[in-house]
């Protein structure tokens, strides 16, 4: 009997399957609401545009391979700033720069599993780590979040068995929105130190956190690398989602084992993605700032317009970064609904079933708020409001 094929372990990319709800769909009296994908749909902002199209012309390094853990300065500026923002303390050893966030984690992973080992995922989960686990032969072990998505230490440590390499962690999270604790992301790290296993820390939103200061101390310890992977997105931050650069901070043990991994993919990250994102770095941080402020008032319209569902039955169960998690009163399966809401009032949206194991997330609908503006929200919730299901 043949064996199964790698991709066959796993489901279709979710995002594509969505799009296609909207095939023969006639917009043109209620233009589409797409809250369906966490990624900005506008180009980097022009300052920065205008700095690329001079290093095309100028910067030679941006047509050639460079090192396949990424620009030195690049990991350099990286680990200066997240030292200072963390306060611990992380060298450019300790970075690699990767072909966007996903590859981070499938690098990780791939580093630190083997073929029947298992790794633990707080559900709802990201998807594409998921179908990464999957391809791998890596088990996912799902584990149930308490009252307000929020993870709970104990019910993790029962799950732990010999197989356990990892567990992952998203803060901000995707798709609930909320942001775990300092004390609970020190507890995990705790737990995963003291069983000797991973913890991976997946931070692609951190920049749109609401809290001031670091949202945890975990780098502070200086055994860290022991423990700590922690993954980061460019992509989020200056709009480079074209370009593919993400990032991550572990041992340099462990990147050394990365690496191998990254030279068989890509060879090396996208070099003109790399450039941009050091020019970020140093040079937007009040224009990220700025961003920041929008998606955190996008944040609050979402909590303002809510009570207007709660009158009929929805709940906010996570709301923050990117996301708004909600829970429906309909009778029926959340991509059911989604499909349905498609068609009776264009708002394309994804459903609590691509989040959650077989079987599981159909009373949920995940929003993605970054794309639409204060008055984009609100004719959101007029439309959910006026739905009735069929």
């Amino acid at each position: 009997m043949n064996a199964t094929p790698r991709t066959a372990t796993t489901f279709s990319p979710p995002v594509m399957e969505a799009r296609r709800w909207l095939d023969g769909v006639d917009f043109t009296d209620m233009p589409l609401i797409n809250v369906s994908q966490a990624a900005p749909v506008d180009p980097p902002p022009l300052a920065m545009r205008h700095a690329m199209a001079k290093m095309i012309v100028e910067d030679d390094d941006t047509h050639l391979y460079g090192p396949v853990l990424g620009l030195p300065d690049l990991r350099a500026e990286v680990a200066a700033q997240w030292s200072n923002s963390y306060g611990g303390t992380i060298t450019p050893e300790n970075v690699a720069i990767t072909s966007g966030c996903n590859q981070a984690f499938t690098a990780a992973i791939s580093m630190l599993c083997a073929e029947g080992d298992e790794v633990i995922l707080p559900v709802p989960y990201y998807f594409n780590h998921r179908m990464w686990l999957d391809m791998a032969g890596v088990t996912t072990v799902p584990l149930t979040p308490s009252d307000g998505l929020i993870p709970c230490v104990s019910e993790a440590a029962a799950l732990i068995t010999d197989k356990t390499r990892a567990i992952v962690l998203v803060t901000p999270n995707n798709p609930g929105g909320v942001e775990y604790p300092a004390a609970t992301v020190r507890a995990f790290y705790d737990l995963a130190q003291g069983h000797n296993i991973a913890l991976v820390i997946d931070e692609t939103y951190r920049d749109f956190d609401s809290r001031t200061g670091a949202p945890h101390d975990l780098f502070t310890d200086p055994d860290w690398g022991d423990t700590l992977i922690q993954l980061y997105s460019f992509s989020k931050a200056y709009r480079l989602t074209g370009h593919r650069v993400g990032a991550m901070v572990a041992s340099t043990p462990r990147l050394i084992e990365v690496e191998k991994f990254l030279d068989t993919v890509t060879i090396c990250p996208n070099q003109l993605g790399q450039h941009a994102a050091l020019w970020g770095m140093r040079n937007l941080g009040d224009w990220l700032a700025g961003e920041r402020r929008e998606i955190l008032d996008r944040r609050a319209a979402i909590e303002e317009q809510f009570p207007r569902l709660a009158a009929k039955g929805w709940r906010l169960e996570g709301c923050g970064a990117y996301f708004a998690y909600l829970r429906h009163p309909f009778d029926m399966r959340s991509d059911a609904l989604a499909q349905d809401l498609v068609k009776k009032v264009g708002v394309l949206t994804l459903p609590g079933t691509f989040f959650m194991p077989d079987g599981q997330g159909q009373q949920h609908l995940r929003v993605a708020f970054a794309n639409v503006d204060r008055d984009g929200i609100t004719a959101l919730f007029d439309r959910l409001v006026a739905y009735t299901a069929r």
